[in-house]
């Protein structure tokens, strides 16, 4: 990337419909009630030959207190100072605000490059907010519709002789190195996360669980939005790290409630998104709250990222704010086993995302918990193991028809996935299946993987059998009505 573009302005002139349009996803949720964009967004953009990062910030408002506002301003100021580049938006149709002038004057003190945009001007009604920016002291503002993708050839013409002197400078910078290239390749069971493919991790959970105050732990630094109120992450936003030595990209996702709260449009999308990251991630973290550890909407979170087929940790929050520590512990692996029986042997972990504790326990889980699903078995230890399965337990025969298990290998990982070759596997009944898992599980070492065991029928009938018996030939037909 050669630089870092931030799109600032005021609540819903349509920065994240325009840095949609720019990474050529639907990354950033959008809607026309202002202030979605909460935290920041950061995508990898494509405009004509430019490659750039992009920040997606939420809306300037004039607070500058502990309120909700307040730090969401507070967050969006440092966006500018982190970006090479400010991509100021306001809105043609409304006009210039005196909230406008009074971020324009920020940003004139705090970015080096400034370039103005007046978003919504398709049409001859943002004709006169147009003429109005002038008025900001920031230059020619470029007339853009971001909905309609009007206005970035204008934006790439601004952007280009910008892009050209950071390229400049990076390579002036850059130190010569020798670069040595090795050709041997270890070929491991396990995928090494780097930072071109890191380890993807999904920390889930109910609102107000400690969710985004757990990422800022992790990163060292106050990056993603937190505070007291419920349901202030709104886009799922994943940001890359480095945890000690291990390459991560962690999803922060949105507080999800049981399905009959959720009415709003709104928290439907945020909702979605969550879940959507639930289905990229490889390692899902889902967190509870301490003093309201398993309730109900804490089993569904969990049971969906086990039908999901993903390694799951499950850690308690605000563990510092508890007294009884070593009695709760115990009730609190109690219920899990009693309430979360398809997780059987996941990790339970106790972490305060205050004070930090326990976030060791909880990155050597994550990663326990991803080798774990990439485990592969051998056939030949698997076949062994299956004997050895049926001579202590053999299975029933429904309707008096003896099933027989032959054969048993590993089809895939992520998550292991087993297939046994088996005589009337239809009537295969579930207990069995589940004393099989859970025989794996203990067997070989796979505690709280989401394994997928498939019955399937082995065809070593007489391959004629069925089949509709031949008539005589014609040839012989012809032969016997000549003699006759």
């Amino acid at each position: 990337m050669s630089f870092t573009l931030a799109i600032v302005g005021r609540p819903n002139v349509g920065k994240s419909t325009l840095f949609n349009r720019l990474v050529g996803k639907r990354l950033a949720l959008v809607d026309d009630t202002p202030g979605v964009t909460r935290d920041l967004r950061e995508g990898e953009a494509r405009l004509g030959d430019l490659r750039f990062t992009v920040i997606d910030t939420a809306g300037l408002e004039d607070a500058t207190d502990d309120s909700l506002q307040g730090r969401m301003r507070r967050l969006t100021e440092r966006a500018v100072d982190m970006a090479d580049i400010c991509l100021f938006m306001i809105d043609a149709r409304t006009g210039v605000t005196p909230t406008d002038q009074l971020f324009a004057e920020i940003l004139r003190k705090r970015s080096a490059h400034v370039i103005l945009s007046a978003n919504k001007a398709e049409g001859s009604a943002a004709d006169a907010g147009v003429i109005e920016a002038y008025a900001l002291g920031l230059g020619e503002p470029i007339r853009m519709s971001a909905e309609h993708n009007e206005g970035l050839n204008d934006l790439y013409s601004q952007l280009m002789p910008l892009a050209d002197g950071f390229a400049e400078r990076a390579a002036a910078e850059t130190p010569e190195t020798d670069v040595v290239v090795d050709d041997d390749t270890d070929d491991e069971a396990v995928p090494t996360p780097t930072m071109d493919k890191p380890l993807q991790v999904a920390v889930v959970g109910r609102p107000n669980a400690g969710k985004s105050t757990l990422i800022n732990r992790i990163l060292g630094e106050d990056r993603l939005l937190t505070g007291p109120e419920a349901g202030i992450t709104r886009d799922a936003i994943s940001l890359t790290t480095d945890w000690d030595g291990t390459p991560m990209r962690i999803f922060d996702t949105a507080g999800m409630r049981k399905k009959a709260k959720v009415q709003e449009k709104l928290e439907k999308l945020s909702v979605s998104d969550g879940l959507r990251a639930v289905k990229f991630a490889e390692v899902v973290v889902v967190l509870l709250d301490a003093e309201i550890p398993f309730e109900q909407q804490d089993l569904r979170i969990a049971d969906l990222a086990e039908r999901e087929g993903r390694a799951v940790v499950v850690a308690v929050n605000k563990w510092d704010a508890e007294e009884n520590k070593q009695e709760k512990l115990r009730d609190l692996r109690e219920s899990f086993e009693r309430l979360l029986p398809q997780l059987r042997g996941a990790p339970l972990i106790t972490v305060s995302a205050l004070t930090g504790r326990g976030l060791d326990r909880l990155h050597t889980a994550i990663l326990r918990a991803y080798e774990v699903w990439n485990r592969r078995v051998p056939t030949a230890a698997l076949n062994r193991w299956l004997a050895g399965m049926l001579e202590q337990h053999p299975p029933p025969a429904p309707q008096g028809k003896r099933i027989k298990l032959r054969y048993m290998t590993q089809a895939k990982t992520r998550p292991p996935g087993f297939v046994v070759m088996c005589s009337h596997p239809d009537k295969m009944p579930a207990s069995y299946s589940r004393y099989l898992v859970n025989g794996l599980r203990e067997d070989f070492d796979m505690p709280g993987a989401p394994i997928r065991l498939h019955m399937r029928g082995q065809n070593d009938q007489n391959p004629y059998k069925g089949r509709k018996k031949s008539g005589p030939s014609k040839l012989r037909k012809h032969i016997s009505g000549r003699k006759n």
